[in-house]
């Protein structure tokens, strides 16, 4: 059985600055926003609030992977094992921890000290530094392993590492926004950079593409809602507007069309904004990247929204925007999805005046546009089914005797925790190599949230494989009875 794993999370700098109710109640959101998280992920875990830190309590090191995903939380550290704040306790624990830990390697020993103490941090650093150079070399620069030694009042807390996470504000504590989403690389990125500031974001998608359209876009922002809006609910509202564009056809001029589409969805968003409480809309645009992205076709597409519109990405080239999307884990799914908004000609209007597109706005109307706001479908996000996306025959909802199991999460995750006998390859690499996989077999992907290898799985059923997408995904797959583990059998790619 494992043993339990006890993290000590720091909170943003930026909650240090606030005064102290606010910062009570930011606090207090980001402690709900933890356990939600926890529960979502199915693990079982204490958070309890001391200082200017929170502890968590939890089974074992898959306690780590929603930490990193809170907004709030700068970072984290496992903790090694703690002591009474007495130095001579903390020489005699810091070498039973690191001691063997240290032997043969460079090391170095980091103290921080809060509270009222007959000692100082630079004691700590003398008298453990010297207690571990037995066998051992001091290296201030680049050692080898860090012991750090974190005394607070009465207590001590060691730890060896550092990791960094999202950090931001805790979500919920800066009002509701809706984000416009496309389902590519921009305004999935958009719609995080709002998550990051605290912002809780629901979605309004415009669609011109179709179910299968629709069903990417979904997969784009369930991520969003499943692994990074832990405390919320958020909520996709799907507009059919492919009559509103037959319409600008027929009465705009061709080279306003991509102005007038954005200033209509601009409209349809604010209005829903207006009717869930929103404050604000977010988009993923940013200066000179298209067309309709000119610094004056902006300033002519604004006054289509009476709310203040968000632009997290203004300054952003594609680059920057793309690999922030492997970060959020948003950017393969995103790389399938066509550009559907792209309606102007060749020559589409760059220099916009904002009474020529208002005029050309008019000239196409609100019927459709009412008629797409009045019929849209609403979607729970994060209690959305996988099945409900896809398709049931997709998915499985235990393990089948015998079958494979693939787990596609990054190694890191894996290696906290993994279903036994299963083993660990890259979603891309099984998308490419898959028909490598023996035939014969039958084989359960596994993902974070139970989404992205529902693609992979479609395709690998299209060629025959019996292969199925765990519905869930690593969340769901923890909460069943583990069974004896098996001897890992790697998949031959």
């Amino acid at each position: 059985m494992a043993e339990s794993t006890h993290a000590m999370v720091r909170l943003s700098g930026e909650l240090s600055t606030k005064a102290k109710r606010t910062r009570a109640r930011f606090q207090k959101r980001l402690a709900r926003n933890l356990r939600d998280a926890f529960a979502a992920e199915g693990i079982t875990a204490s958070v309890r609030r001391e200082w200017s830190r929170f502890f968590i309590d939890g089974p074992d090191a898959s306690i780590v992977e929603p930490l990193e995903r809170v907004f709030g939380v700068s970072s984290y550290s496992l903790l090694s094992g703690t002591c009474e704040a007495r130095l001579d306790t903390i020489v005699e624990r810091g070498v039973e921890l690191f001691g063997d830990r240290v032997r043969g390697r460079t090391y170095a020993v980091r103290a921080r000290r809060s509270g009222t103490h007959d000692f100082s941090s630079g004691d700590i650093h003398v008298q453990l530094g010297a207690a571990l150079n037995t066998h051992a070399t001091v290296n201030l620069g680049s050692p080898d392993v860090t012991v750090h030694v974190e005394v607070r009042d009465d207590n001590e807390f060691f730890y060896d590492d550092r990791v960094g996470c999202a950090a931001g504000l805790p979500l919920g504590v800066q009002g509701r926004a809706i984000a416009l989403i496309s389902g590519g690389f921009d305004s999935a990125a958009a719609a995080w950079m709002a998550l990051r500031r605290g912002i809780t974001v629901d979605y309004v998608f415009c669609n011109l593409g179709g179910s299968a359209y629709e069903r990417m876009v979904i997969e784009v922002t369930k991520v969003l809602a499943d692994r990074w809006s832990y405390g919320t609910r958020p909520r996709l509202h799907v507009l059919e507007f492919g009559p509103v564009v037959d319409r600008m056809r027929e009465t705009a001029k061709p080279a306003y069309l991509q102005v007038v589409l954005k200033r209509l969805m601009y409209r349809a968003g604010a209005e829903i904004a207006e009717e869930a409480g929103a404050e604000a809309l977010v988009t993923g645009e940013s200066v000179g990247q298209v067309s309709s992205q000119t610094l004056t076709n902006l300033r002519a597409i604004d006054d289509a929204s009476p709310l203040p519109v968000l632009r997290p990405l203004l300054g952003f080239h594609k680059e920057e925007i793309i690999e922030r999307c492997r970060e959020i884990g948003t950017h393969d799914l995103s790389s399938r999805v066509r550009e559907y908004c792209q309606v102007a000609p060749a020559r589409p209007v760059t220099a916009a005046r904002r009474e020529d597109v208002a005029e050309q706005e008019d000239a196409v109307g609100r019927v459709e546009l009412d008629t797409a706001i009045a019929g849209r479908e609403i979607l729970d996000l994060r209690r959305l089914r996988p099945e409900e996306m896809v398709g049931a025959g997709l998915y499985v909802r235990e393990i089948p005797p015998g079958a494979r199991v693939i787990d596609t999460r990054p190694a890191q995750a894996f290696e906290a925790w993994h279903w036994p006998g299963s083993v660990n390859v890259d979603l891309v690499e099984i998308e490419s190599d898959y028909r490598k996989l023996d035939r014969g077999r039958t084989y359960v992907l596994v993902c974070a949230e139970g989404i992205r290898t529902a693609y992979v799985v479609e395709r690998m059923q299209r060629d025959g494989f019996e292969a199925y997408s765990f519905l869930g995904g690593a969340p769901r797959l923890r909460r069943l009875p583990n069974p004896e583990a098996p001897t890992p059998a790697h998949p031959s790619f």
